[in-house]
């Protein structure tokens, strides 16, 4: 009997401690209401509290007052109302959270500068070692970070958490552009790992961040720390995580997709295989040419690719360039495969050095200005419609350069801008190869059954339009 009476006494004393406690850790009534009115911007429901004398500190289970509610809804009238009662600043909830980490999250410049101006640390961090640099920049606020950094001279807050992630880490792992952009404009741009060792990069890549990658690869070339070994390193890793394993492109068609040119050359300085297939058994050309990439294409073809190489359809990257309307690139295909096969038939000057002079890209120049404009008339004025063919051919022209070329139709006079372009491929290999282009096209033009049309050119010659030495440049 005495043991069920000390049971029932026992069972009696634990559920009143365990209401007790309850109590204890749980807020009034006017405090909820409070603290709900914080949270819905009711200014009015405050005001009667507060001359109520409730305690506008009061804390809820998760330790966070009506101060950190009205922060994290950017209620500015609230805030003012907290500062002006003096409410506390420096209360973190159970995870160290204070009002100003919440401002530093959600951006608000205007409740981040009345903080400060009230006198909230502004060192403060979670029980994770995180400030308001790192949850700024976690949260893409810009704002935020250029106030901490440029207004308030902050810069001790670029440090790790305690996972080892400097804001610009964090940053890069959400895949901010803006803000990856704004730290690297700040100096702040690192390639320190975090304590699992992975740098911004390999965050970026490993969640997906396309974009960021981009950016942070271009920032890596820029500052050289991107060594041709390491060029290899991180792109066949970034390549693991963003594409399938099934399409094997290397770490070269990897670059060419990203638009990374100083990769491309340090992968190519590097003697990485530049005429790799990937699993559509395309080359790095192949995919440069789809993107209509200029200054790609240019360093592929002065790097010597394979120009015949076909993909799993039989297309070679002249006809990749020609299907996609590249124009621009069309040309500059046709200009290296005509130089390289002249220059294997001994008839292009060749050393053995490398050649800073030679380009493939469309040519601008003041030297040859006369003579472009020269073959412009013969090919605007003079020829008639498939007579640039008959020339072209004469030259030696495949079929398949000649249909690249008239694969971009504009119009019934296409033919006109297609026999320029010809003209102009022509003339770049006869410049490369030390020609007087105004002899040769005089010349040919008799042989080829087209004496007017040379007798034109002598005679435009004789008034000095093309008489100039021409120099590629």
């Amino acid at each position: 009997m005495l043991r069920k009476v000390c049971f029932f006494a026992l069972r009696s004393w634990n559920l009143k401690h365990q209401i007790f406690s309850s109590c204890f850790s749980t807020v009034l009534p006017d405090e909820r209401e409070f603290q709900y009115a914080a949270k819905m911007n009711n200014l009015e429901t405050m005001e009667k509290l507060f001359k109520k004398n409730v305690n506008i500190n009061a804390v809820d289970t998760l330790k966070r007052t009506a101060f950190h509610f009205a922060v994290a809804r950017s209620h500015v009238s609230v805030v003012d109302f907290l500062l002006h009662h003096k409410a506390r600043l420096d209360m973190a909830d159970q995870h160290g959270l204070t009002v100003i980490h919440l401002a530093a999250w959600t951006g608000n410049l205007d409740i981040m500068r009345k903080l400060v101006k009230a006198g909230a640390d502004q060192k403060a961090k979670n029980e994770e070692g995180m400030n308001v640099l790192h949850f700024a920049a976690q949260n893409n606020s810009v704002k935020i970070v250029d106030y901490v950094l440029q207004d308030l001279h902050l810069n001790d807050l670029n440090k790790p958490d305690r996972k080892g992630k400097k804001p610009f880490l964090l940053a890069s792992e959400k895949g901010h552009v803006d803000m990856i952009n704004n730290l690297i404009t700040l100096k702040l741009f690192t390639s320190e790992k975090d304590k699992e060792g992975n740098t911004a990069l390999h965050l970026a890549a490993k969640n997906g961040h396309t974009e960021v990658v981009k950016i942070l690869l271009e920032q890596w070339g820029e500052i050289n720390d991107l060594n041709e070994v390491r060029a290899q390193n991180l792109l066949k890793y970034i390549e693991s995580i963003i594409f399938p394993p099934q399409q094997k492109n290397s770490p070269l068609h990897l670059a060419v997709i990203s638009n990374q040119l100083p990769v491309v050359k340090s992968l190519l300085d590097a003697n990485h295989d530049i005429n790799s297939l990937n699993h559509r058994q395309e080359t790095p050309l192949h995919l440069a040419a789809d993107l209509g990439n200029v200054e790609l294409v240019e360093v592929l073809l002065k790097a010597g690719c394979d120009l015949r190489a076909a993909d799993k359809h039989g297309k070679t990257a002249l006809a990749v360039a020609s299907r996609s309307n590249h124009a621009l690139i069309v040309d500059m295909i046709i200009k290296a495969e005509r130089y390289y096969g002249m220059k294997q038939e001994h008839l292009v000057h060749s050393d053995d050095g490398p050649d800073f002079s030679l380009t493939f890209k469309q040519d601008h120049s003041t030297q040859t200005k006369q003579i472009r404009s020269s073959l412009w008339n013969l090919a605007y004025n003079q020829l008639n419609p498939q007579e640039w063919k008959k020339l072209a051919l004469f030259w030696k022209f495949t079929g398949e350069q000649i249909r690249a070329i008239e694969e971009q139709w504009t119009g019934k006079k296409s033919y006109k801008e297609h026999g320029n372009r010809m003209l102009l491929i022509w003339l770049h290999v006869m410049l490369l190869a030390g020609q007087n282009p105004i002899k040769h096209l005089y010349e040919d033009l008799v042989e080829a059954g087209f004496q007017p049309l040379a007798e034109n050119i002598r005679a435009a010659s004789s008034t000095g339009m093309g008489s100039r030495k021409c120099v590629i440049s």
